[in-house]
This record gives structure tokens, C-alpha cells and sequence, in this order.
């Protein structure tokens, strides 16, 4: 097919190409020759399978494509023949009346991770119960010490409201992991979610990062205060959020920022949403190991010797109870985990609040 038809989508930064009805590329826009590194002349005729690096996922979607209007491939590795350097992007896939196809592609750099309740096997997650157990008698002694030192504090006869704010502090982060091991060996029906404000969720977590770290650490604050109160779990999230920003403390950070912005019309997953919350952890810490890149959503899977390789599993197990996704992308001296959480209709009409 003649490509001058096509000429108005040179004019769009989005890669796209066409496709013919048997699988063949018949042209790509500018854009799309240009983020694949060749000329647009060396499309026209190349099996669109052929891109694939990694994988078969267009091989099979050509074979299953009659009768399906639309389909999206999540994160494929694409090059094109011979240049030897694949790209990542998502893939959507939609029907031209004349039953060739568009390609649209939207390159990532963030990593997706493995859903864990699906790596975890049963055996694992027996022995992690076996965990809980065995952590139930420390807490209770932390939560015992708490208690005793917030008596001494009180009794001293001086007002030092930092003091008792850090003894506070411990009382409700023991509660909080002794609620987390008690579900854990016994699993009970989640809690329903309630109106909440994200950046609490965040200013929490802060001040867990400054005990934790003290003046190691900058932490930085880049909030959206327009945001509408998000639906959800105010303690979940706080573990979630507080396992990324620690794990970036772990890795040698000396900035942390944490960031907010709204965002419209934007897909998770197979569902699209009006509005979405966009959250991000960025840290100049020393990135996530390439061999690990893959991984690291995965229990017991962690760059550190001593590290339990559960915290990211668990905050995209959170995540992932709020409908939301968790990615990242990381080099040496920055690397951001993004979370995104969707905001129905009835939660940004509800209130107006920061």
C-alpha cells in the first residue's frame, strides 16, 4: 500500500506503524523508524514478528489477530533485524477497516514486576508463617519497653514533646507489624477502604525515614496539594511506601524525594482510568543490580547479603489490593519506583481536600 496516505502521522511523536492483514509492516512514521534506528525505507515488507527479540508474543497474537479488534502486549523487546539493541515498549494493537492492523508503540523504561502470589510457593510461604510466629515474642517486648520508657517520660516532671512523639511512634509501628504478622498467620478479610489523604500516608513515612535515618538522608517533599482524598488502606500503603523509601536509604541514598502528580486518561494494566494518582520514589543510591533488574519483586529475592527480599513483594502486593501497579527504572545514581493508583469518578467528586 501506497505510504502517502499515512504522510499526516509523521507529524506525531508516537511510534506507529501499519500493518498488512498477512503480518507484514507495510511503513512506519518517523518516529517509529527513528526509535528503532533504521531508515523508514527498510520497513515496508518485514514480518512484524521479526522485531521480537525475546519472545513470541506477536507471532501468537498474528495467529489469534482475525476476529480481535484490539490487544495490548505488555513490555515487548523490540529491534529491528541485525541492529543488535532492543527496546522495551507496550505494544498496542487496534484493526484498520481495510483488516491490516495500527501499531502504536509506548516505550518503558520501568520494570513491572512478577505478581508474587504466583512465585510464592506453598512450602515458602508455610516457613514465612513459621517467621511470624517466631517474631511475635520480640514485639511484644519492644511493644513492653515503649510503654515503660512513654511512663518515664511522663513522670520525669520535663515536657519534651520529641520524646514522647518517638515513643509514640514505636507503640504504633509495633501495633501496626503485630496487626501485619496476626494477618499473616491468620488471614482475615480485608479491612474496607476508607477516604484517606496520601500525603499523611507520605508525611508518616517521613518520619519513619528521619528516625530511621536520621541526617544521613535529605528527604524531599515535591507535592501536587490539588490532589482529591484517595479510597484505600492508610496502613497498608504506609508499609508499602515505607518498604520503597527504605529500601532506598539501604542503598546507600543520600536524597530520597517523594513526589505526587495527577494524571488523566492513563491504563493500568487492561483498564483505563480517568484519573490516576501518580507517586514516585526517586533516590541517588546505587541503582538495582542488572542481574536483579527482572527479579526483584520477587520474594526472598535482594541485592543485600542481608536483606530479607521481602519488602518489595509485599509493597506490590499493596499496591496491587488498590488496583494500582507498581514499576521502576534504575541506573547508579537514580533509580524511581512508581506507583500508580487510580481515582474513580465518586473520589474525585467526593471532596476537594490536599
Amino acid at each position: 500500500m501506497s505510504p502517502e496516505p499515512f504522510a499526516v502521522l509523521d507529524q506525531l511523536t508516537t511510534p506507529v506503524a501499519w500493518i498488512a492483514a498477512d503480518g507484514r509492516i507495510e511503513g512506519g512514521n518517523l518516529a517509529f523508524a527513528h526509535w528503532l534506528g533504521v531508515g523508514g525505507k527498510r520497513l515496508p515488507g518485514l514480518p512484524l514478528a521479526a522485531l521480537e527479540q525475546d519472545g513470541d508474543a506477536l507471532a501468537q497474537w498474528l495467529v489469534e489477530a482475525p476476529g480481535r479488534e484490539f490487544a495490548r502486549l505488555r513490555r515487548l523487546a523490540l529491534a529491528f533485524p541485525g541492529t543488535g539493541t532492543s527496546r522495551f515498549a507496550d505494544v498496542l494493537l487496534s484493526q484498520r477497516d481495510d483488516g491490516g492492523w495500527w501499531l502504536e508503540a509506548h516505550p518503558v523504561e520501568e520494570f513491572p514486576g512478577e505478581d508474587p502470589a504466583l512465585a510464592l510457593p506453598l512450602a515458602l510461604s508455610a516457613a514465612l508463617k513459621g517467621l511470624a510466629h517466631e517474631l511475635r515474642n520480640p514485639l511484644a517486648g519492644l511493644k513492653g519497653a515503649a510503654q515503660l520508657l512513654a511512663r518515664r517520660v511522663n513522670d520525669d516532671g520535663h515536657s519534651d514533646e520529641s520524646r514522647r512523639e518517638l515513643t509514640g511512634l514505636i507503640e504504633a509501628e509495633v501495633e501496626r507489624l503485630t496487626a501485619l504478622i496476626d494477618r499473616l498467620l491468620s488471614p482475615a478479610p480485608p479491612r474496607p477502604f476508607e477516604p484517606l489523604n496520601i500525603h499523611a500516608v507520605l508525611e508518616r513515612v517521613l518520619r519513619l525515614a528521619e528516625a530511621d535515618a536520621g541526617w544521613a538522608v535529605r528527604l524531599l517533599r515535591d507535592y501536587d496539594p490539588s490532589l482529591p482524598e484517595l479510597t484505600g488502606d492508610s496502613d497498608r500503603l504506609t508499609q508499602a511506601v515505607w518498604n520503597l523509601v527504605r529500601n532506598a536509604i539501604e542503598a546507600g541514598a543520600t536524597n530520597v524525594t517523594l513526589r505526587t502528580r495527577a494524571e488523566h486518561g492513563l491504563r493500568i494494566g487492561e483498564e483505563a482510568h480517568p484519573l490516576v494518582l501518580r507517586l514516585e520514589i526517586s533516590d541517588d543510591g546505587h541503582g538495582v543490580p542488572e542481574e536483579l533488574a527482572e527479579q526483584v519483586f520477587l520474594p526472598l529475592v535482594s541485592g543485600r547479603a542481608e536483606g530479607s527480599g521481602l519488602g518489595l513483594a509485599l509493597a506490590q502486593q499493596v499496591v496491587r489490593e488498590h488496583r494500582g501497579s507498581l514499576a521502576y527504572r534504575s541506573r547508579p545514581g537514580h533509580t524511581v519506583f512508581t506507583v500508580l493508583l487510580p481515582l474513580t469518578l465518586e473520589e474525585t467528586g467526593a471532596t476537594d481536600g490536599e
